[in-house]
């Protein structure tokens, strides 16, 4: 055939599951970009089973090649209804779902988010009532062999075949709904494909050819069959593993769809057409906030300055720096500009609470903390100004991204600010964040060598050559350890088990909570995202970062411990010095510095690292100034600066500066740049 007529030809994947099909997909979204280029296509759709975890990284992937990005679900259907839940009756059946426009993803992420919330049965299940109520916006196709139709065709029952797929036609409306054609080389398509085919001439339904695709090329069917056995448990030479039977389940190319298909070329014509009906765009950047209701009918704005005004007397007394007070009057400015003020007070409103309650809460960390407004309403309790602190590195006008308040609130009591938060905005419009645990590189190495079915010692051995160092990836390994490298190169079963572990190294392994993030919306959640379900409570199926993308508000309720042991030695003292408060403590206590020079940090937060005591018996730290310093240079990157801070420290005459200027903003710590703070101000005065 001419090159030529192959790309007059017209077709668009839109059966695929990426790696969050989560060990079952292996079209990773980051390569199945270059796959669909490489195959000549235009646009690609995203149909996980039953999730929409990938749909946001998806979507930005496929929009940076330059290719158009549909957004769908494979769901479950219950077999009767979703709140059906009997053993051996009630299964289900697939069925895909596209989205046509904003309506679709409205009414795909109500259902995907149902699925979880009341159908979870095995699976999450939707069923034909969600159906009824959110159809609009969609296009629908019958599914792979695990489909409504083609089960119906198998039990030998075509006319109940038949009477469900015009069921779907004439819920979805005539041309939304398609007949889903697959020939994956199974006895079962076989079957299948023939009756198909028939139905929809008889009907008039239209076809849609499609390629359950699990993974990119033919060669990675061995790699998904080891993502299966690392979901069931098996190793490769198990009889009784999950397995697809063929090897035909990957991203092919038009052409060899055009011939799969050669009896019904309109089946590949008609995938096209289906992807210029789907135009659904995501809307990033455009912030969310909650509405915060101010007490008595007050107005918002009116109430946060009276917080504030009120709030920056209480922290400095009667007579109040002009400084002070034109920093505050900045900042509010700012806040109102930027449509924040609803931000702070909700923020302001828990803290608030969990103070009320004594819980305890700690003294602010971040960016936040160099706002004097937050320290003035009491949402921090670290004084900008005594620390040079800057409000811009917290919010600024050019700032994209939503500011971020990280709160510490007590381990044991942390859930109760939760709960709070939950009855005053609606447990529907609070949703913790979900998080991926991936396939490290160790990990990637055990899970693949129990799959492949090689004796734990021996993986082991292999797995305990790749260095314990953050970021770690196997090719890095490869580079820095020699015995790692020698392995690989003189033993085939050890070349066999890296090679693989490699595909699907990174690769999501299983869903779980975030530790600290909960979102809360203006609307329900379930308006915006969709909805999974981690031990009963709902959590996002969008990440950190995409929830913040997507212009909603992200807030960190951080369980620490060590406020919890402060609490309780408080209280230890407080049975002998009733009049003992942790508030009026001395930051200058000179025994305290004295303990930490010689070392004696167990327990002590941030402290307590081996590396950490070395760092600190060199300095011999004075003040809390010197600590800050510390924990900001003990980092990756700043940790190359130490040894100049120290010797600094104890030979001030060596410290020199480019120029005087940077004199009275690095003086502080001992003419090295540490903080951003200091960039700022650098780039400010020079």
């Amino acid at each position: 055939m001419s090159e030529a007529l192959a790309n007059t030809r017209p077709f668009v994947h839109l059966h695929i599951h990426t790696e969050y099909s989560l060990l079952d997909g292996a079209c990773r979204i980051d390569q199945l970009m270059d796959r669909v280029k490489e195959c000549g296509q235009t646009a690609i759709a995203c149909t996980d089973h039953g999730v929409m975890y990938g749909c946001v990284q998806f979507y930005k992937a496929a929009k940076k090649a330059g290719i158009k990005p549909i957004i769908g679900c494979e769901v479950y259907v219950a077999t009767r209804t979703r709140f059906d839940k009997v053993n051996k009756i009630d299964g289900n059946n697939h069925l895909i779902l596209l989205c046509k426009n904003e309506t679709g993803y409205k009414n795909l992420i109500k259902m995907v988010s149902a699925a979880f919330v009341e159908g979870f049965y095995s699976k999450p299940r939707i069923d034909k009532e969600l159906l009824e109520k959110y159809h609009e916006g969609l296009i629908c196709l019958s599914a792979c062999l695990a489909g409504e139709v083609p089960q119906a065709i198998l039990a030998g029952d075509y006319e109940r075949a038949k009477a469900a797929a015009l069921w779907y036609r004439d819920l979805f409306g005539e041309g939304n709904y398609y007949i889903e054609l697959q020939d994956h080389g199974l006895e079962e398509d076989n079957t299948v494909l023939p009756q198909l085919i028939k139905l929809a001439r008889e009907t008039g339904i239209p076809m849609a050819a499609t390629n359950d695709s699990h993974y990119l090329r033919k060669e990675d069917a061995k790699m998904q069959g080891i993502l299966l056995c690392i979901q069931t448990g098996k190793t490769i030479q198990d009889a009784d593993k999950m397995e697809f039977q063929t090897d035909e389940f990957y991203v092919k190319t038009t052409d060899e769809m055009y011939e799969l298909f050669s009896m019904v070329p309109e089946a590949c014509e008609n995938t096209a057409k289906i992807a210029e009906q789907c135009n659904f765009d995501f809307d990033f950047g455009h912030t969310k906030i909650p509405y915060y209701k101010a007490p008595n009918g007050m107005d918002n704005q009116a109430f946060f300055e009276k917080l504030c005004w009120e709030g920056l007397e209480r922290r400095y007394g009667p007579n109040v720096p002009q400084a002070n007070k034109d920093r505050l009057e900045y900042e509010i400015g700012v806040v109102k500009k930027m449509g924040y003020t609803n931000y702070y007070l909700i923020v302001w409103d828990y803290v608030n609470y969990a103070k009320s309650q004594g819980i305890p809460v700690g003294p602010g960390r971040g960016s936040g903390a160099g706002s004097i407004a937050a320290y003035s309403v009491g949402i921090t309790d670290i004084d900008p100004i005594r620390y040079n602190l800057i409000f811009e590195r917290f919010l600024n006008p050019e700032r994209v991204s939503m500011p971020d308040f990280d709160v510490d609130f007590c381990y044991e009591r942390r859930q109760e600010v939760i709960d709070y938060v939950n009855r005053k905005y609606g447990a529907d419009h609070v949703a913790q964040i979900v998080t991926f645990g991936t396939m490290a590189a160790r990990n990637a190495i055990r899970d693949v060598g129990r799959v492949m079915g090689i004796p734990y010692q021996q993986v082991d051995v292999v797995a305990k050559q790749v260095p314990m160092e953050l970021k770690m990836t196997l090719k890095r390994a490869l580079e820095v350890s020699p015995e790692l490298k020698r392995m690989y190169d003189t033993d085939p079963q050890v070349t066999e088990l890296i090679d693989t572990a490699l595909k699907v190294e990174g690769m999501p392994r299983h869903a779980s909570t975030h530790a600290a993030g909960v979102v809360i919306t203006p609307e329900p959640t379930d308006y915006y995202l969709p909805l999974a379900t981690n031990d009963g409570l709902p959590v996002t199926q969008f990440n950190m970062t995409e929830i913040e993308e997507l212009g909603l508000l992200k807030m960190d309720f951080l369980g620490l411990r060590t406020l919890t042991v402060i609490h309780d030695a408080e209280t230890a003292v407080q049975k002998h010095h009733p009049e003992f408060s942790i508030q009026k403590l001395d930051y200058d206590d000179p025994d305290t510095y004295r303990m930490l020079g010689q070392g004696d940090t167990e327990g002590v937060f941030q402290l307590e690292s081996s590396g950490m005591k070395q760092v600190l018996v060199g300095l011999q730290p004075q003040n809390l100034e010197d600590i800050i310093a510390l924990i900001s240079l003990y980092r990756p990157g700043p940790m190359d600066s130490i040894p100049t801070y120290l010797r600094n420290r104890h030979e001030p005459d060596k410290i020199s500066y480019k120029t005087p200027q940077l004199a009275h903003i690095l003086d502080v710590t001992n003419g090295c740049i540490v903080y951003q703070e200091q960039v700022m101000q650098i780039f400010r005065e020079l």
